[in-house]
């Protein structure tokens, strides 16, 4: 049985730890801190660490929680983070504490960005890391539109029962947005209404699942035809945008929100 911790770190970021009965890990450590709180009052022991890309909020605790450099610290082949013993491409496949892993490459927000999945014995999890948010996606950093686009389009034919873990608190802001770019999805309104709810009583909104995403996350639908055509309006297009093009027309609205 796998239990998975909430630990927040810095203002918005999510750190998780994964516990069976076979270990524990840790992914996007960004803050040794509140993974060293847990382990003091738990008095478990960490034994692997999974990395999804590079930026410090989702590695800067990796040094001192590896300090006796005793952990395999799984993370993407060619990163520019030092600390990643494991390097990982897309296919491969790792088990750890038990859980057996698929490696995907999910360039865009960064280069060298990778996802987690686990089929779980049916119920499939999702590390992402900064690729897809719940109810939006990563800025565009590194890599280009088209590689971001490419890169949602390989995690939206995950099972739609995929609990997505994705490494920030963003969704209230993006829920506002999308209700900008698909005004008159019910299924939007409500999970707006659901996560105000949450996030008054200081719970989480994540994970979600990849099924709600998939009917109110704007970054997933750029096939649709409503969105489509207020993406037509909204930058006075004289046609209307193919999926690729209102999928860069949506990232720069919400770049400039």
């Amino acid at each position: 049985m796998i239990k998975i911790t909430t630990l927040k770190a810095f203002t918005d970021n999510y750190i998780w730890l994964v516990a069976t009965n076979e270990g524990l890990l840790v992914v996007d450590p960004g803050d040794s801190q509140p993974v060293e709180d847990f382990l003091n009052k738990s008095n478990e022991v960490l034994s692997d660490i999974l990395i999804t890309h590079h930026h410090f909020d989702h590695t800067g605790g990796v040094e001192k929680l590896n300090s006796q450099s005793l952990l395999n610290v799984y993370g993407p082949t060619g990163s520019i983070f030092t600390g990643i013993n494991r390097e990982l491409k897309e296919g491969d496949t790792i088990n750890v504490i038990g859980i057996d892993f698929s490696i995907i490459e999910v360039p865009g927000h960064t280069l060298d960005h990778i996802a987690y999945y686990s089929e779980n014995e049916g119920e499939p999890i999702l590390f992402c890391g900064d690729t897809l948010f719940a109810g939006g996606c990563g800025r565009v950093f590194e890599g280009t539109y088209e590689q971001m686009h490419n890169s949602l389009n390989k995690l939206k034919i995950l099972p739609e029962n995929t609990k997505v873990y994705c490494g920030h608190e963003y969704t209230l802001s993006n829920l506002r947005f999308a209700l900008e770019v698909d005004a008159e999805n019910i299924f939007l309104k409500d999970r707006y209404d659901e996560c105000i709810n949450l996030r008054n009583n200081d719970q989480a909104t994540i994970p979600s699942l990849l099924e709600e995403e998939l009917k109110t996350n704007p970054f997933l639908r750029c096939d649709n035809r409503i969105i489509q055509e207020n993406i037509k309006q909204k930058f006075n297009l004289n046609k209307m945008p193919i999926e690729k093009e209102t999928f860069k027309a949506t990232r720069e609205w919400k770049d400039n929100a």
